[in-house]
């Protein structure tokens, strides 16, 4: 088999390529001949100095992940990047792309870097559930200082070249087109330059205000996670004086710690699983897309504006349809805000926000959709208003058009058969504020054409969205299993807990909220019959007071002007109403029976979508918890959490507190298999 690594002679410069599509990732082939081709250039007299750089649109972007679990195969990364340190000869890096990961690691092993303007360099394992485990934790303070090694190894987010290079983690910046021949010449420069840096033998500062600064300020980010303080505890031993060989030593207990442990497996999964998430399984890859150069929204509110913004923003022109010229005038005027905000934090140009305010065709016309090669519909929530627009839709809509829904709940065939054209209707559930929220529920109706549901997938990718397949059904994969985690909490607080223990225990969980912060965010009110008189239930009896959520500064908590929320002393003799007035002795609820409860009942939920085939994969379901609903990631989504509590004890739970248990999730646990 040919070896992805190569060499060129550049008179007494020996330059080392990898061309190892896609991302030049580091395998174990790659590893072999880096090995081979460094060991090669300090043998040969001849040679006085070495470049490694990549073929292809990077420089190396990582570890094969794919290799994480499996027996390693020798050379290891760390070993690699020691050998290339170790050497004789200057080694520059020649970076282009992104340096990241194991690939920024080698970086720090050369001697000298150069880079192209466009290059970025970081150290992304955290976001795995990892740190970098061939001295990156240990190099990065060493060269650029405690406090960029914090933001780099604990945050995990790319630095520009610039940044890198006032930090000392690059030499030069050289030219864009030019790479190789100004990394070439580079070496020369410093081919006789004598004693050659090595950033193992650099010492690091301890900076103790700064790590202390940084724990403050990224507490709420870090909670519950693992990796972040373990990153924080490697850069702190770089600069405690330790030798270099005890920190790689610390290093490499804390990498592996963290590689057995669960959150990472967690954070692992769901990185493959939102790879496999864009898979239709049974659609070809090769399956001819149609061409989408116009999209139309129907309804300028904050769905449909938040949905326009996503087009906009990918460069694709958008026609938005509204009834009445102030609806319209103010769903533009948000859109406009929004995007002024963005450039206000530098994540935009002035002129950028024109050309996609430039891009937006507001219009009163319903006709004016007929241009359009898609067609979303982000309306009222009721199949009456939906049935009659794709009527008007199916009139004016031109051959070959997408129409889409962005219902919520709603079934999809049913809007379909209102067409003469079913084979084009598909739904796409965006998640409120739909320009930024990454979910994409692609629901696919029994008639919906293999090319629309293709499309639509390509489409979610180009707009920047994690897209999953699911069936038509109640809720589709994420409401669908919402609904018996809001049953059974409503149920909870009749019996005996308030909504303060419910949503507490689901914070703990990880949870960015609990089901009533949940629903006072988004309204009480939201599916209410709007009939004071008519009270059959504690939210219906909220609604009726007006208490519709930090909205209107009351709900299931009570919020001062800061939308701080406090116990309502309101709420607990509306409970306590509802007690007497059911008959139920209030009792004392476990937090164990709150998780059995809600959290069980969803993965049952999610095992009964599985068995009816209206989510392609276990995984799939993880990625719209993960993405849609602010599932912890690393819990790894529900499906993944279930199997890491152990089926068994999911079961359990579920008959111990008498719930119908899904028959998949009853055969997985009896067997010691898995959820599929």
């Amino acid at each position: 088999m040919t070896s992805p690594i190569r060499t060129e002679r550049h008179d007494d410069v020996l330059v080392i390529i990898s061309n190892n599509p896609p991302v030049n990732a580091l395998g174990a082939a790659v590893r072999q001949g880096l090995e081979a081709a460094v060991k090669d250039g300090i043998a040969d007299d001849s040679v006085t100095a070495m470049v490694i750089r990549c073929d292809g649109r990077t420089f190396f972007a990582g570890a094969d992940i794919t290799e994480f679990g499996k027996e390693m195969v020798e050379p290891g990364l760390p070993t690699v990047v020691d050998m290339i340190e170790a050497s004789s000869k200057p080694v520059v890096a020649a970076i282009h792309g992104t340096a990241l990961g194991g690939g920024c690691e080698v970086t720090l092993g050369c001697h000298y870097r150069v880079a192209v303007p466009s290059a970025k360099i970081g150290t992304p394992e955290v976001k795995l559930g990892l740190l970098p485990g061939a001295g990156g934790t240990q190099r990065i303070p060493r060269i650029a200082g405690v406090r960029l090694a914090l933001e780099m190894t604990a945050k995990g987010d790319p630095i520009s070249a610039k940044k890198a290079l006032d930090a000392g983690l690059i030499d030069k910046i050289v030219g864009e087109d030019s790479l190789e021949a100004d990394a070439i010449a580079f070496a020369r420069e410093i081919a006789t330059k004598r004693p050659l840096p090595r950033a193992s033998e650099k010492t690091a500062q301890a900076d103790p205000d700064a790590v202390a600064a940084f724990k403050t300020e990224n507490a709420r980010r870090f909670r519950n996670f693992d990796a972040p303080a373990a990153n924080i505890a490697c850069v702190e031993k770089a600069a405690d004086g330790s030798s270099f060989a005890d920190g790689i030593a610390f290093e490499r207990e804390q990498f592996m710690a963290l590689m057995m442990g669960v959150q990472s497996a967690a954070q692992r999964h769901i990185f493959f699983a939102e790879r496999q998430a864009a898979k239709i399984d049974d659609v070809p890859a090769d399956t001819k897309l149609r061409e989408i150069k116009r999209v139309g929204v129907i309804g300028a509110g904050t769905m449909g504006g938040g949905i326009s913004m996503n087009f906009l923003s990918a460069g694709i022109p958008v026609t938005i349809v509204e009834m009445q010229q102030d609806a319209l005038d103010r769903g533009t005027g948000v859109v406009r805000k929004n995007y002024e905000a963005t450039a206000a934090k530098g994540r935009m140009k002035p002129e950028q926000v024109e050309q996609a305010m430039g891009a937006l065709k507001p219009t009163l016309d319903f006709a004016d959709l007929a241009e359009c090669d898609l067609i979303i519909e982000a309306v009222y929530e009721t199949m009456e208003v939906k049935k009659d627009i794709f009527t008007r839709l199916d009139a004016i809509a031109k051959p070959g058009a997408i129409l889409a829904s962005n219902t919520s709940y709603l079934n999809i065939d049913e809007i379909a058969a209102c067409t003469k054209r079913p084979e084009d209707v598909v739904g796409m559930h965006f998640f409120s504020p739909a320009n930024v929220m990454k979910l994409l529920e692609v629901v696919r109706g029994d008639k919906t054409a293999d090319d629309v549901l293709a499309t639509v997938m390509a489409l979610a990718k180009k707009i920047k969205k994690v897209a999953v397949v699911a069936g038509v059904t109640y809720g589709f994969i994420g409401n669908r299993m919402l609904m018996p985690r809001q049953v059974e909490a409503t149920k909870l607080l009749l019996e005996g807990a308030s909504p303060e223990q419910i949503d507490k225990v689901h914070v703990a969980f990880g949870m960015p909220m609990g089901p009533f912060q949940m629903s006072d965010l988004a309204g009480v009110d939201i599916g209410w019959h709007r009939d004071p008189s008519r009270i059959e239930n504690i939210r219906d009896a909220l609604a009726a007071e007006n208490r519709w959520g930090q909205k209107t500064k009351a709900g299931f908590y009570d919020y001062d002007e800061k939308r701080t929320p406090s116990n309502s002393p309101r709420v607990t003799e509306i409970i306590d109403d509802f007690r007497a007035k059911s008959g139920v002795t209030p009792r004392a609820i476990s937090d164990e029976e709150i998780v059995v409860r809600t959290l069980y009942t969803m993965v049952n939920e999610g095992a009964l979508i599985l068995e009816e085939g209206k989510a392609q994969r276990a995984s799939d379901v993880d990625v719209v918890w993960i993405y849609g609903y602010g599932w912890p990631v690393y819990r790894g989504g529900p499906m993944f959490w279930a199997q890491s509590e152990g089926l068994a004890k999911v079961v359990a739970g579920l008959e111990k507190y008498d719930f119908p248990v899904a028959k998949s999730l009853k055969d997985a646990a009896e067997s010691g298999g898995r959820l599929k």
